[in-house]
């Protein structure tokens, strides 16, 4: 039943990263999903395994991700776009980390 929970969650997320990765700009759409995703983990951090199988692996795992977070780093300091990549690095640890701890908070 946890495997499936997973699936349905992610069902919903991986599709909603897509769709924000096409609206929004290289990098700052994967910006926008990772702290989301952070904030939706932080308010499920302390909920039962169904939901948080759901929502918190599910979901926010298949919505997020680091992987592309590394590669478009990556490309910046390729493109010699080291200001952007510092900020965007920056931004994504402070944000993301704030994000979470906001939505502890809040749950």
């Amino acid at each position: 039943m946890t495997a499936l929970m997973v699936v349905l969650g992610a069902m919903v997320g991986a599709p909603l990263r897509y769709v924000v990765g096409r609206a929004v700009s290289r990098p700052w759409g994967t910006f926008a999903v990772n702290v989301a995703g952070s904030f939706v983990l932080g308010l499920v951090a302390d909920a039962s395994g169904g939901i948080h199988a759901l929502v918190g692996t599910g979901f926010c795992g298949a919505l997020t991700t680091y992987s592309t977070f590394s590669y478009e780093t990556f490309e910046l300091v390729e493109r010699k776009a080291y200001g952007t990549a510092a900020v965007y690095v920056g931004l994504s640890l402070v944000a993301g980390l704030g994000a979470a701890a906001l939505g502890l908070a809040v749950s």
